[in-house]
C-alpha cells in the first residue's frame, strides 16, 4: 500500500492544479501535508526535510537561472519597442504578392520573434492583434489564419533563446549528474543550457520549414484560402524598409546566439547582452521612456517571481516524493515496461503530452522531468537529445485543444466572428507537423546532437 503513496501524491497534485489553485503553493502544500501525515503514520522520515534549506540556497545561488529574468526582460522590452509590428510590415511587403504570402510572413516573423524574445504568450497576442485582422481582410480562411498564428507563436518554446530550454537545461543538468552517480560514475559529465540552445537550432529551423512547406502546399491546392495581395506601398525604398525592419532584431539575435555558439559568453552572459541590446533598440525607436521601463520591470518581476516560486514549490515536492520512495517506483515502472528503454521513452513522452492538456510547461519541467529524467538518462539516452524531445513535446501541448495555452491567448484577442472551433481546426495540421518532427528526431537523434558536438567538442 505504501508503495502507491508517491503516485497518489502526484495524482492529488494534478487534481488540485486542475481545480485552479496556485501552482507553487499546491506543490509545496500538498507535499508537506503528505510529509507530516507520513511522519505521524510511520511511512515518511521527516529528516528528509532537513535537505530543504540547502536546496533553496542552491536555487538562489544558481547562476544559470539568472538568465531567466534577463531573457524575460529582453522579450518584454522588444515587445514594447514594436519590433513585431515592423517585422510583420516588412515581411508582408516582401511576400505579399505570393499566394500564401501573409502566411509565410507570419511564420518567418514568428521564427525571428522566437529567436529574439522567446515569450510565447506575448508573441501569439501580438501577432493575433497585428496580423489576424489583415489576413481576414485579405480573404484568408479563418482556420488557416488562426492556425498559422498559433503555431508560429509557439516557436519560442524550441528556438533559442527559449525560457523553456533555460529551465530544462538546469533541471536536466541535475538529472544527468544524478543518473551518472547512480551508475557509479563519480566524475560525471555535464550538460549545459548552451548545449540545449545549440541542439535546438536544427530542429527549430526544420519545424519552421515544415510550416512553410505546408503553407505552400495549401496555397497551391486551395488558392482561394490564401489569396495573393497587391502591395499597397510602392516598390521604391523597399530595400531600405526591409533593412530597417529586419536588421536590428537580426543583429540582436546574432549577438545573443553568436556569443553562445562561439564560446565567448555563457547563456547567462548572453542574456545580459540581449537585455542591453533590447534597451538600445527601444531607445533608437524612441520607446525607452521612464514609464515604459517601469512597465517592463514590473512585467519581468511578475514572470520571474512566478517561475522561481514554482521552482521552490517543485523542490519541496520532489524532496517529499523521493522520501516516499517515488524515484525507485518510477524507475521500476519504466524498467518493467515492454519494449525496454524505447517503451519507457514512449510512455514518458505520452505522459508529458497528456499532462500538457492541463499543466503549464513550467510545472511539467519542474515536477515531471526531475522524476523521469534520471531514469531515462541512466538508460543511455543522450541528455541533449532528450531535452530537445521534451521541449518539442511541451511545445505541442501549447497547441493541443481544448486547453492549449496558445489557443487561449489567440481566443482572447481574436474577433468575435472567429469561432473557437475554427481555431481548433486550424491548429490541427500544425500539431501533426510537430508530431512528425518528433518522430523524425526520434529516428535521427543526430539532428539534435550533431551541432553541439561540432561546436563544443
Amino acid at each position: 500500500m505504501y508503495a502507491l503513496l508517491p503516485l497518489l501524491l502526484f495524482f492529488i497534485v494534478c487534481v488540485v492544479l486542475m481545480a485552479g489553485y496556485p501552482v507553487a503553493l499546491t506543490l509545496a502544500g500538498t507535499a508537506l501535508l503528505f510529509a507530516f501525515a507520513g511522519e505521524l503514520l510511520g511511512f515518511f522520515d521527516i529528516t528528509f526535510l532537513q535537505a530543504l534549506p540547502s536546496r533553496l540556497y542552491g536555487i538562489m545561488t544558481n547562476t544559470t537561472l539568472i538568465a531567466v529574468p534577463l531573457f524575460v526582460f529582453m522579450g518584454i522590452m522588444l515587445e514594447r519597442s514594436r519590433v513585431a509590428e515592423n517585422l510583420l510590415d516588412t515581411m508582408a511587403e516582401l511576400f505579399g504578392r505570393l499566394r500564401g504570402g501573409l502566411g509565410y510572413s507570419v511564420a518567418l516573423v514568428g521564427m525571428l520573434l522566437a529567436a529574439s524574445t522567446g515569450i510565447v504568450g506575448a508573441t501569439v497576442v501580438t501577432m493575433g492583434l497585428l496580423s489576424l485582422p489583415t489576413m481576414l481582410r485579405r480573404d484568408y480562411d479563418p482556420r488557416i489564419a488562426t492556425g498559422i498564428i498559433c503555431a508560429s507563436g509557439t516557436l519560442g518554446q524550441i528556438i533559442p533563446p527559449s525560457i523553456v530550454l533555460v529551465l530544462l537545461g538546469d533541471v536536466l543538468s541535475s538529472a544527468y549528474q544524478q543518473a551518472q552517480l547512480d551508475m557509479g560514475i563519480f566524475s560525471p559529465e555535464t550538460v549545459s543550457v548552451g548545449d540545449l540552445f545549440t541542439g535546438a537550432l536544427v530542429p527549430g529551423v526544420l519545424l519552421v520549414l515544415l510550416y512553410i512547406v505546408y503553407i505552400a502546399v495549401v496555397a497551391w491546392l486551395r488558392p482561394s484560402t490564401m489569396p495573393a495581395i497587391t502591395r499597397e506601398s510602392g516598390s521604391s525604398g523597399l530595400v531600405t524598409r526591409v533593412l530597417r525592419g529586419l536588421l536590428p532584431p537580426v543583429l540582436l539575435i546574432v549577438a545573443v546566439l553568436g556569443s553562445i555558439l562561439t564560446g565567448r559568453a555563457t547563456p547567462t552572459e548572453a542574456a545580459a547582452v540581449g537585455a542591453a541590446g533590447a534597451i538600445l533598440l527601444a531607445a533608437v525607436r524612441g520607446q525607452c521612456r521612464l514609464h515604459v521601463l517601469r512597465e517592463v520591470m514590473e512585467g519581468t518581476t511578475r514572470v520571474t517571481s512566478m517561475v522561481f516560486l514554482i521552482l521552490v514549490g517543485a523542490s519541496v515536492f520532489s524532496l517529499v516524493f523521493r522520501g516516499l520512495g517515488g524515484d525507485e517506483i518510477v524507475a521500476s515502472l519504466l524498467n518493467d515496461l515492454p519494449g525496454g528503454r524505447i517503451g519507457a521513452m514512449i510512455a514518458v513522452m505520452l505522459l508529458m503530452f497528456l499532462l500538457g492538456f492541463v499543466l503549464d510547461f513550467i510545472e511539467i519541467t519542474f515536477v515531471v522531468v526531475p522524476i523521469v529524467g534520471p531514469v531515462l538518462l541512466a538508460m543511455g539516452f543522450d541528455p541533449v537529445w532528450l531535452g530537445i524531445m521534451i521541449a518539442l513535446n511541451l511545445q505541442t501541448s501549447f497547441l493541443t485543444p481544448p486547453f492549449g495555452f496558445a489557443l487561449f491567448y489567440l481566443r482572447g484577442v481574436a474577433p468575435a466572428a472567429i469561432r473557437t472551433a475554427d481555431i481548433y481546426r486550424g491548429v490541427t495540421p500544425f500539431i501533426g507537423l510537430q508530431l512528425l518532427l518528433i518522430l523524425v528526431l526520434a529516428a535521427w537523434p543526430a539532428l539534435a546532437t550533431w551541432l553541439p558536438d561540432l561546436v563544443y567538442k
